[in-house]
């Protein structure tokens, strides 16, 4: 890609590391052949994020990711008119970019965006494959290589993506690895032996299954990883899991000793 290119920065250049868990890499190629918009969901730090930078780069095509939020507006992702020296101008947002150049637009988290923003995205969803631009009065037709991603967390606590939504997707259901393949990650990520990585998702299994006893959600991989580099560094194992498990997941009086508890009996 030429220099100056929008999305210059959008190419992932090295293999990302990824370890797939089942059939998910063949049934995301199947549905970019089709150019599907495909819907992700899973507990926080699962590797949905990961996958997709992982078939970004196995597709050779840019990435674009939003990490969706409260204050996330449509024109956020459409675009907006800008006042420079020279007037105005109109710059595209990510959503836009990517349709416009045949990118991969990833969503991260799309129920967490107003309502406003999610409705945006509905006629790219379907036959019409387009990008109304109200603001410019430009109906803009996705470029043929171009697809959508989205991915939300289907947690208890969790606000609930509208089934006028949902429906418009093929899904994808993630969840954590079984413990022999995530101590497996652990370990290649972080670098830790892999007996010591397997004590540390041990763990973090313990505290997943307190998830029916008032943990909104237990340790994700991506905490089992934190806990990992620390230990490398030296920290000692179980201080290593209190500073990157067990502080980050709860501030609750009730629930704080229970996982201080089976942190000592782990270690």
């Amino acid at each position: 890609m030429s220099p100056g290119h929008p999305l210059q920065d959008g190419w992932i250049e090295r293999e990302p590391f990824y370890q797939p868990v089942g059939d998910e890499v063949a049934l995301f190629e199947a549905a970019y052949a089709r150019r599907l918009p495909l819907l992700l969901k899973g507990p926080t730090g699962c590797g949905k994020t990961r996958f997709v930078e992982y078939m970004a780069w196995k597709l050779r095509r840019p990435l674009v990711t939003v990490a969706c939020h409260e204050d996330l507006a449509a024109h956020d992702l459409v675009g907006r008119w800008l006042l420079d020296a020279d007037g105005t101008r109109w710059q595209d947002g990510p959503l836009a970019l990517a349709a416009r150049h045949g990118a991969l637009c990833y969503l991260d988290e799309l129920v967490e965006a107003r309502a406003d923003t999610t409705v945006v995205i509905h006629p790219l969803t379907d036959t019409r494959r387009a990008l109304p631009i109200a603001a410019r009065g430009e109906l803009l037709p996705a470029h043929a290589d171009f697809a959508l991603v989205v991915s939300y967390n289907p947690a208890p606590a969790a606000r609930e993506l509208k089934a006028s939504t949902r429906q418009r997707f093929c899904a994808l259901a993630f969840d954590y690895p079984v413990a022999e393949v995530e101590a497996g990650i652990v370990a290649r990520e972080s670098g830790l032996a892999l007996d010591a990585a397997a004590a540390i998702v041990a763990f973090g299994l313990r505290t997943r299954r307190l998830r029916d006893h008032g943990l909104d959600e237990g340790a994700s991989t991506r905490l089992l990883v934190h806990a990992a580099q620390l230990a490398v560094l030296g920290v000692p194992v179980a201080t290593a899991c209190r500073v990157a498990i067990v502080d980050p997941l709860t501030d609750d009086a009730d629930l704080r000793p229970v996982l201080q508890a089976a942190l000592d009996d782990s270690f």
